[in-house]
């Protein structure tokens, strides 16, 4: 049981780098240093500008500068501090010290990076003020807190670093630059500065799990980490020491995968995916209530973060592998991706985790998958809406209810279907976002699926222009002005083009349109372009008859029957 002993001490940077109270270690479960140049630029900035122009003035004289809070593991007595929160202020002050050394030549600062073991003390022994994670802390040694590291690291290549160790010199060469503008007197006077008024707040515990909670209710109410951040340092947290290496691991392996912004976006999904409703609190609250609660932190991790992480990633690089039907599925991943949201996301992560190695199922469910959302998409229905659905088809799931039959959530209405068949015979160029998503869809079905969209640019046309000018052909063939506006919009005038508009080419007589700016080199590599290119004339009834039989192709592409 946790003893709950929690203390909060406020203490100066000379005081925190100093003596024998502390001795900070970064344990392996924590995110790797991300600070950039735009953070550690910044506190340098702000640390003169607290300071004023006056480098004569006395250093107690000038006003503190509050670093923050620093959340620790320690035991009374003992300097081991585990930092739980505060590793980035940490080891940019480092890095600030160690640049203020080199820059003014200044051994005295040492003390604050290094302790040398003191000849005549009992048990004392050589020790960096601050040791980071494993895999960073030779590095760190070496080019920073070293003696003649700074010398090392002005001159390190950067080809070869990972991406906190290229912060770590980006950062330091920055300081470097900005600190050699300085007079003399200006960084003794930072130097002072930092050591005497930059105030830190140290609040320690003597266990994990009390300081866990210090941790996520600071960083709750401060936002300084993501969610994921501080979800990772109390889901790993709960590990043994022999097993946190190993599945601090597992979580950035998955993260560096993802790449971080996805990686959070990861975790909303799988709080949907338990919570099958719109979020009512904070993302913390309810994946800590609906994901964490009732799981040790191994089956958070093997059994829920990791099979999903894999099962996202497969859809947002299109790269699910089968021995069948993997071209299919991942086709069918990269329409869903067209689509102007990610509501579909959380269902399509769980049946992909769910039923990996049964391809053929795969391809039904997001069949019917993009069906349903290419239609809430058409027909644009609000967010609160489509959530509570995707939320009925993952309870469905979760019940093992057949989600193919008639009133299934995932299934149709039939009202949903003519309401989206009549959204489609509709004025659809204007709806937001829809009409390129339904052109490409209708083309790749045209061209029998073998059509491809990598193209750096695909616009759409209107073959009878938008504004004809009132002495052309156009205005003469589609006499009936009601007419014309009517059918302008329709899917039935619309093509595609691989490359930019051309406001010159708009007004062109039909013959002209389709030879000068439907064809490069000839040919249009869109179907849906070529069959206007195939038309000897541009009339209502060809715009009719296009419509009909486009709309029919739709309705059997969506099964809207």
């Amino acid at each position: 049981m946790s003893s709950m002993k929690i203390q909060g001490k406020e203490y100066v940077v000379a005081k925190v780098f100093a003596g024998d109270e502390f001795a900070f270690l970064i344990p392996e479960y924590q995110r790797p240093y991300a600070w950039t140049t735009e953070q550690a630029e910044e506190l340098l900035s702000d640390l003169l500008a607290m300071m004023g122009d006056d480098d004569t003035a006395g250093v107690e004289d000038l006003p503190p500068y509050f670093l923050g809070s620093i959340v620790l593991i320690k035991e009374d007595g003992k300097a081991d501090s585990v930092v739980v929160d505060g590793q980035q202020r940490l080891t940019t002050l480092t890095i600030l010290l160690a640049a203020l050394r080199e820059v003014g030549n200044d051994d005295e600062i040492t003390t604050f990076l290094y302790q040398a073991k003191q000849k005549h003390v009992v048990g004392s022994e050589d020790r960096y003020r601050l040791l980071l994670r494993e895999e960073d802390r030779e590095f760190f040694k070496k080019y920073v807190q070293d003696r003649e590291g700074f010398k090392l690291l002005l001159k390190v290549d950067p080809t070869s670093l990972t991406d906190s160790q290229n912060n770590f010199v980006s950062n330091g060469k920055l300081f470097y630059d900005k600190l050699t503008k300085l007079t003399d007197e200006r960084r003794d006077q930072l130097v002072g500065y930092i050591l005497n008024q930059c105030v830190m707040i140290l609040v320690t515990s003597l266990d994990r799990d009390s300081a866990y909670r210090i941790f996520s209710i600071l960083n709750d109410r401060g936002l300084d980490l993501s969610h994921t951040d501080i979800l990772k340092a109390e889901i790993i947290g709960k590990f043994s020491a022999d097993k946190q290496k190993q599945y601090s691991k597992k979580w950035v392996d998955l993260e560096n995968d993802l790449g971080r912004d996805a990686f959070q976006d990861l975790f909303a999904h799988i709080r949907m995916i338990f919570r099958r409703s719109k979020m009512r609190e904070s993302i913390l609250k309810e994946f800590r209530q609906y994901v964490v609660s009732g799981r040790s932190p191994q089956e958070i991790i093997d059994d829920v973060l990791l099979p999903n992480g894999e099962s996202f990633e497969d859809i947002l690089t299109e790269s699910f592998e089968s021995k069948s039907h993997a071209e299919e599925v991942n086709a069918l991943f990269g329409w869903l991706k067209c689509i102007d949201n990610v509501d579909w996301l959380p269902p399509a992560i769980a049946y992909l985790t769910k039923n990996r190695n049964e391809p053929v199922k795969l391809v039904k469910f997001f069949k019917h998958l993009e069906r349903l959302a290419a239609s809430m998409f058409i027909r644009r229905i609000n967010i609160t809406s489509r959530i509570e659905r995707y939320g009925s088809v993952l309870k469905t799931l979760s019940d093992s209810h057949d989600i193919y039959a008639a009133g299934s959530p995932l299934q149709l209405s039939t009202e949903e279907k003519a309401d989206t068949i009549e959204a489609l015979d509709d004025d659809i160029y204007n709806l937001p976002r829809v009409p390129l998503f339904v052109l490409q869809r209708l083309d790749h079905a045209l061209s029998d699926g073998t059509a491809t969209y990598d193209y750096k640019t695909i616009s759409i046309e209107h073959v009878l222009p938008q504004s004809p000018k009132s002495t052309s052909k156009w205005v003469s063939d589609f006499a009936d002005e009601g007419e014309r506006k009517a059918l302008t919009h329709k899917i039935g005038n619309l093509v595609l083009l691989n490359r930019r508009k051309n406001s010159s080419a708009n007004n062109f007589d039909f013959s002209d349109k389709k030879e000068k700016y439907f064809k490069m080199d000839g040919i249009s590599p869109f179907p849906l372009t070529t069959g206007v290119i195939g038309e000897a004339n541009w009339t209502p009834k060809v715009v009719k008859d296009r419509q009909k039989q486009l709309l029919e192709k739709l309705t059997e592409v969506w099964d809207l029957k």
